[in-house]
């Protein structure tokens, strides 16, 4: 687990070095993330875990564990954690099977 905090921990930095050479940008970026994450008909662990389902299906290895830890620090135990992470799975399959029904089998006739 220290390999994954090392990277998160590397993002982080580097988001700090995005603010010096572009400040308003990062500001830009920072205000709509907190927006987004900040408690509202969802609370923040049930975003989190969203935002981990989301970054699993791009493949973002790097986001998949800044999430993980984000979920963790707003509450959500290891269950829950492994519960959105099948989640992420079966829509991924279903978006593959989704494609494979109407792009692939209804073309081979």
């Amino acid at each position: 687990m220290e390999f994954h905090s090392d990277k998160v921990n590397a993002y982080k930095h580097e988001i700090h070095n995005l603010k010096t050479a572009m400040p308003a940008i990062a500001e830009s970026y920072h205000h709509f993330t907190g927006a987004c994450f900040q408690v509202g008909e969802l609370d923040e662990k049930t975003k989190q875990l969203i935002a981990l389902g989301i970054a699993m299906f791009a493949n973002n290895e790097l986001c998949t564990y800044y999430h993980m830890e984000e979920a963790r620090s707003k509450g959500a135990s290891d269950a829950q954690i492994m519960e959105a992470a099948a989640v992420a799975s079966a829509a991924s399959a279903g978006h593959a099977m989704s494609q494979g029904l109407m792009r692939v089998q209804a073309n081979l006739h």
